[in-house]
C-alpha cells in the first residue's frame, strides 16, 4: 500500500467524470436547510448539466400576508448563499448570478465562493420561537455583523408585536393562509415535510388545538373577540431585556442580496451559541410597519425594513424543523 489518503473531496475528483453540479446536487439535504417564511420552502430547482436553476414556486408564494414578495425574495436569498456555502465547503468553485425576476443561475467559477461559513454551520442553525434567556445582544457580537442591521430593545416592541398579531389573527384572507402552512399534529400529512409544526412553535397540546380551531373557525373567531386573545397570548414574547434585528436595505440592494445578507447574519450569530426568531409581521401589519420604519429612521428611498427577528439564547432546545426530500 502506498500510504496514501483515499480521495474524499470534490478537490481531489475533478478530474473524474463527475461534474460540479451533480456533486452539488448530492448535497441537496444540505442547502435544503435554508429558512422560509412559515417554511414554505418556495425554491424550485432544475439541474442542467453546466448550471443550477432557482426559481421560485407560485404555489409556495404567501400573496396575502406578503403580497409584494419581500419574504418570498429574502427566502430565495438565504437559499442561493446557502448553495454557495454548501458548494465551498465541498471545494467547488460556484457563483451566482441573476436569471430574471426571483431567479438566480448557479454557475462554474474561477474560485470557490470565500466565506467563513460550513455546511456544518448551515445544519446547525436553529429558529427558537419560545423563551429566551434576558440580556442584550453583546456590542462585540453586533460589531461583529455586517452593516445594514439596525439593534432595538425587545420591550420597545413589545406593545406592537400585540397589534401585529391582532391584524394578522383578525385579517381572515392572512388568517386563512397561516393556518394552511400549520401543522399542529404528528398526524398532519405534511407534518414531516414543511410548514409550521406545534413543536417548532413551542405549543403545548391545548395551546395546538386552541389556535388551530381559532384559525379553522375564523367567522366564529372574530365574532368572538378571539383575535385580541391570541394576540394577547404573545404579549410576553418580547417584554423582556432582549434584542431585536432590524435587516434594512441598503444603497442598490436588490431583496435577493438582503436575504444573502440575513442568512450570513443569522450564521454568525448561531456561532456564538444564539438563535433568531423572526417576528416579521411587525412589517406586515401596516400600522406597525409604519412605526418600524420611523424606528429604524428608513426614511429615503430604498432604505425600507425587509426583516425583524429577535435574538437571543433560548431556554430549551429548539426543535429542527421539517424540510422536503431532496428532489
Amino acid at each position: 500500500m502506498s500510504g496514501r489518503p483515499p480521495v474524499t473531496d470534490a478537490r481531489a475528483r475533478r478530474g473524474s467524470a463527475v461534474t460540479w453540479v451533480e456533486e452539488l446536487r448530492a448535497r441537496e439535504a444540505v442547502f435544503r436547510r435554508a429558512p422560509s417564511a412559515h417554511n414554505t420552502q418556495p425554491w424550485v430547482l432544475g439541474y442542467g448539466a453546466d448550471a443550477v436553476h432557482v426559481g421560485a414556486d407560485p404555489a409556495r408564494s404567501l400573496p396575502d400576508s406578503d403580497p409584494t414578495g419581500r419574504d418570498l425574495e429574502l427566502g430565495l436569498g438565504a437559499f442561493v448563499e446557502t448553495c454557495l456555502i454548501v458548494a465551498a465547503d465541498a471545494g467547488l468553485p460556484v457563483t451566482a448570478v441573476p436569471a430574471g425576476p426571483a431567479a438566480v443561475r448557479l454557475v462554474a467559477a474561477d474560485a470557490t465562493y470565500r466565506t467563513p461559513f460550513t455546511a456544518a454551520d448551515v445544519e446547525a442553525r436553529r429558529v427558537a420561537r419560545g423563551a429566551y434567556a434576558p440580556g442584550a445582544l453583546p456590542a462585540a457580537v453586533l460589531a461583529g455583523l455586517e452593516q445594514g442591521l439596525v439593534h432595538l430593545p425587545a420591550r420597545d416592541l413589545a406593545a406592537d408585536l400585540v397589534a401585529a398579531d391582532r391584524w394578522l389573527f383578525g385579517t381572515p384572507a392572512v388568517a386563512r393562509e397561516l393556518h394552511g402552512w400549520l401543522r399542529l399534529h404528528p398526524r398532519h400529512p405534511r407534518y414531516a415535510l414543511d410548514g409550521l409544526s406545534d413543536r417548532a412553535l413551542e405549543l403545548s397540546r391545548f395551546e395546538a388545538r386552541f389556535l388551530g380551531g381559532a384559525l379553522r373557525s375564523h367567522r366564529i373567531t372574530r365574532r368572538l373577540g378571539l383575535p385580541a386573545l391570541l394576540a394577547a397570548a404573545g404579549r410576553g414574547l418580547l417584554r423582556y431585556d432582549g434584542s431585536v434585528l432590524v435587516l434594512v436595505r441598503t444603497d442598490g440592494e436588490s431583496r435577493l442580496d438582503a436575504g444573502r445578507r440575513l442568512m450570513r447574519t443569522w450564521l454568525a450569530l448561531a456561532r456564538h451559541d444564539l438563535a433568531v426568531h423572526p417576528v416579521s409581521q411587525l412589517l406586515d401589519c401596516p400600522t406597525t410597519a409604519a412605526r418600524l420604519r420611523d424606528r429604524v429612521g428608513a426614511r429615503r428611498e430604498g432604505a425600507e425594513p425587509l426583516a425583524v427577528f429577535r435574538v437571543g439564547r433560548p431556554r430549551t432546545a429548539p426543535v429542527r424543523s421539517a424540510r422536503l426530500p431532496a428532489g
